[in-house]
């Protein structure tokens, strides 16, 4: 059985895990305030969910989802997560994160900051451009003429083929690209990020994004 270790069970976190656990997985939860304050999501979650600290998460998972404020990026545990794959949802809010430099003049892009911290990782952007309800309320069958889609990016293949999978599973198509630079297409403030849209619509809003710089 696959494991997902969640580090950061918020909004987006807690979602993922409802929708994994529906999927098969098995998922060990944590978050900055302790294994404790999880106990009632587990319990809702069922027997194939446990909660750990962010570091035992990590270790146990076969595949990590980071999904905690940007500004945290760096306290991700590194070593238990060489080589595996890490789904990214980070998005960069400056208000909440405070101003980082690299971002601000566009040399790099949110998950990229993630790939650094982790260079032994194969980070994927995902799950960052989708409200946490409709995780579990835009989710539709293979084939649904109202099916959502969703980019994936990444430099691993493996990393995409998985987010691929998972994304099905979940109810969604992907629209992958590559490399992992490429995720700022579906960043903050451009076409495709929070639209319900098909996975035609969301190739054309990809490639009607513009950098931040060329806004002015």
């Amino acid at each position: 059985m696959t494991t997902l270790g969640i580090i950061g069970a918020g909004n987006i976190g807690s979602q993922v895990a409802r929708k994994a656990v529906e999927a098969g997985y098995d998922v060990v939860l944590s978050n900055s305030r302790g294994p404790e304050t999880l106990e009632a999501l587990v319990a809702e979650l069922g027997p194939t969910a446990r909660a750990a600290t962010a570091l035992e998460a990590a270790a146990a998972a076969d595949i990590a989802v980071v999904t905690i404020p940007l500004h945290a990026y760096s306290t991700v545990p590194i070593e238990a997560l060489a080589g595996k794959i890490v789904l990214d949802t980070n998005n960069y809010y400056p208000q909440r994160d405070g101003s980082i430099a690299e971002l601000e003049d566009e040399s790099t892009t949110t998950s990229e900051l993630l790939q650094a911290h982790l260079p032994e990782s194969h980070v994927v952007k995902a799950f960052n451009h989708i409200g946490a309800a409709d995780i579990t309320a835009d989710a539709r069958p293979l084939g649904s003429a109202d099916r959502r889609a969703l980019v994936a990016a990444s430099n691993s293949e493996a990393g995409l083929e998985f987010a691929r999978g998972l994304y099905d599973k979940f109810g969604f198509d992907t629209v992958a690209l590559t490399p992992l630079s490429e995720g700022w297409r579906i960043q903050r403030d451009t076409p495709g990020y929070g639209a319900k849209v098909s996975k035609s619509e969301l190739v054309e809003a990809l490639a009607g994004a513009k950098r931040y710089r060329d806004l002015d």
